[in-house]
């Protein structure tokens, strides 16, 4: 029996959970008994939130590149009452200079006390008008920008999930996960605050320029034509550096986390073998290009930012010095001209806020962009949209003039004609490389031939639905993929649905039930991140029990043992021969022990099937099974004598 713990030392062995989470930087796996009470108090005043209904469908993809607008098409009602408020808002803002002139004016020029208190007044409720209507507005607004963003969340993760193995394999996890991270919180801050701020500013501007207008037409017109000329010339400017600065800074803060995800991953194998300073360089040559990125964005804006602040401040200059000559003349009056050099300032005051937000609008553009490429990415296994259920399967599973190449690379498989029959084992052998994982990376349909047929029962995997398909297979990998769960959640990860009689049927059929008694928690004991935990033994035996309970008619078992040790391996084969019973199995062998379990046992080199039998018919032909068995039992009976004299050269 395989005991719970870490497994076997040495440089590469696994740690135990406390040095997993001490040496490797891995997330704890539970909350300290010092703060349990703590916790529970907290969680006992967490509100009650019914659980989530998502519905994913494999044809859903996005038709249309993700856009700004086609963010709020479905909630257009919402968002046109929002802008309403923003609306009121932006208006009642702007009512203080006007207020400002009137009670100069009527009031205090005309030393008249009532107008003077009316407009006081009229500024009270103004102030309550705004108040009200921008609270309001940020709750509405803010309830709408992250409804849509749960929308954006949701549809990229989905996405993620619609995708083909070979997408992945072609790109870096940290790159996905920048994706998923870095650009939608770029997006989220252009949707909650940056294009809400835009509008108001906008606005603002816009209703400005028509008080200036209504107060001095002629005042106004030399304003905007000292102004706007300079102003629009340096903002195209910003726009086309600060597009190409900010696309370039979403590009290498992907860089900088696929380089983080990748070192993390691969910590152990940096500490072993003694790379932490060389990594520690890479990083820091990967951080400094997202470091001049980021400083060319800067420098940017401060050119930007100070040649408009000083446009703003000449053009207050002017404006008091034509202004007062106005006053002077008696064209104009003291509080016009006053809520006029007031107007300017709030004419300005936007356009540097612009600045700033427009550095947020080049981020959300740019992190918009990078999630619209994702989201416009076809996967490569497509499900046909009249694709029809699978019936439940006998297990027949037939290759017909089968051709194989991953993207532009050479063939992997050529012209492969084969049929396993139903309930039958059956074991693909050979070197590295000869296509023995392709073969079953077809059958569950992680990949399509570039030509020929793949069927089970007589039906092509083409024309059934992926989710049918793969109900009724299970996979058992060479490196077992354990989430951070529980026993439980692990085992009855290809059902969700299991009773706990059925996990606990599944756990004894692999052997493991000794094991989970013995633990404080049983089945309810954590399991951390990736198994580290376990063994790899133990990790396995999980992985057995969890393609177990699912039923499934067809089992594909990739390299199950050929990571493992003697013991473990042992026990691994044992429980095989009550996994394998009555199912049709395909066994990917690494170690001939698994290959000799099976009916039938195909060789596989160079992209074909070179040999065909049972182990018995192989070894009598005297092929390259014959001396793939020859070298395999001369290696086991080394092994075995070394066990047996463990003092011995």
């Amino acid at each position: 029996m395989v005991m719970m713990g870490p497994p076997g030392g040495g440089a590469f062995g696994g740690p135990s959970a406390s040095q997993s989470s001490a040496n490797a930087g891995l997330p704890f796996g539970g909350v300290p008994s010092e703060m349990q009470e703590g916790a529970d108090r907290i969680l006992s005043r967490e509100p009650e939130h019914p659980d989530p209904v998502f519905k994913f469908e494999r044809l859903a993809a996005r038709t249309s590149r993700l856009s700004l607008r086609s963010l709020f098409e479905k909630r257009l009602a919402i968002a046109l009452w929002g802008l309403l408020l923003l609306a009121i808002e932006t208006v009642t803002a702007l009512l203080g200079p006007v207020l400002t002139q009137q009670g100069i004016d009527n009031g205090v020029m005309q030393q008249d006390r009532g107008a003077l208190y009316k407009a006081v007044i009229l500024f009270g409720i103004v102030i309550v008008v705004n108040g009200a209507t921008s609270f309001w507005r940020q709750r509405w607004n803010g309830r709408l920008g992250e409804n849509i963003m749960y929308d954006v969340r949701l549809e990229l993760f989905s996405h993620y999930q619609r995708m083909g193995l070979d997408w992945y394999t072609s790109g870096k996890s940290g790159v996905l996960l920048s994706r998923m991270t870095s650009d939608v919180e770029a997006l989220t801050l252009l949707v909650n605050e940056g294009f809400v701020n835009l509008v108001i500013q906008a606005l603002t501007v816009s209703v400005v320029t028509i008080i200036l207008f209504s107060y001095n037409p002629v005042l106004a017109l030399l304003l905007l034509g000292l102004v706007l000329p300079p102003l629009i010339l340096m903002t195209l400017w910003f726009r086309e550096v600060s597009e190409r600065g900010y696309s370039e800074v979403r590009d290498r803060i992907a860089s900088v986390l696929a380089d983080l995800s990748e070192n993390l991953s691969g910590v152990r194998i940096i500490a072993a073998l003694n790379r932490r300073r060389q990594n520690a360089e890479m990083h820091r040559t990967v951080v400094g290009g997202y470091f001049d990125a980021n400083l060319y964005t800067a420098r940017a804006g401060a050119i930007y930012g100070p040649v408009t602040e000083g446009i703003g401040i000449a053009a207050q200059a002017i404006v008091l010095l034509v202004g007062g000559w106005m006053v002077l003349d008696g064209s104009l009056q003291v509080g016009e001209l006053t809520a006029f050099v007031l107007f300017v300032n709030t004419f300005f005051a936007p356009i540097q806020q612009m600045v700033q937000l427009y550095n947020t609008y080049q981020q959300g553009q740019s992190g918009l962009q990078k999630i619209s490429d994702i989201l416009s990415t076809e996967p490569s296994i497509a499900e046909s949209p009249d694709a029809s259920p699978l019936p439940p399967i006998e297990g027949q599973i037939t290759f017909e003039s089968v051709t194989f190449s991953y993207a532009d690379g050479p063939e992997v498989l050529r012209s492969v004609d084969l049929s396993i029959a139903p309930g039958e084992t059956f074991a693909f052998v050979g070197p590295t490389g000869a296509g023995k994982s392709t073969m079953a990376k077809l059958i569950t349909r992680f990949y399509d031939p570039v030509s020929g047929v793949v069927s089970i029962d007589g039906i092509d995997l083409k024309e059934v639905s992926i989710d049918s398909l793969r109900t009724q297979l299970g996979v058992v990998p060479q490196e077992p993929f354990l989430f951070h769960g529980t026993i439980r959640d692990n085992v009855a990860f290809a059902k969700p649905d299991a009773t706990d009689e059925e996990i606990a049927e599944a756990i004894a059929h692999v052997g493991l039930d000794d094991t989970v008694a013995q633990l404080a928690d049983g089945v309810d004991t954590l399991v951390h991140e990736r198994g580290v935990s376990l063994s790899a033994g133990e990790r396995q035996l999980i992985a057995l029990a969890r393609a177990f309970i699912s039923r499934p008619r067809v089992l594909v078992l990739d390299e199950a043992t050929s990571s493992l040790d003697l013991r473990s391996e042992a026990q691994i084969e044992s429980v095989l021969d009550g996994l394998l019973e009555g199912r049709t199995a395909v066994l990917i062998a690494h170690r001939l022990a698994t290959a000799m379990k099976a009916d039938r046992i195909a060789v596989l080199d160079e992209g074909q099937i070179v040999e065909l039998g049972s182990h018995q018919e192989l070894v009598q032909l005297g092929g390259r099974y014959s001396e793939m068995f020859e070298t395999w039992a001369s290696h086991s009976e080394s092994d075995t004598q070394s066990s047996l004299n463990p003092l011995s050269d």
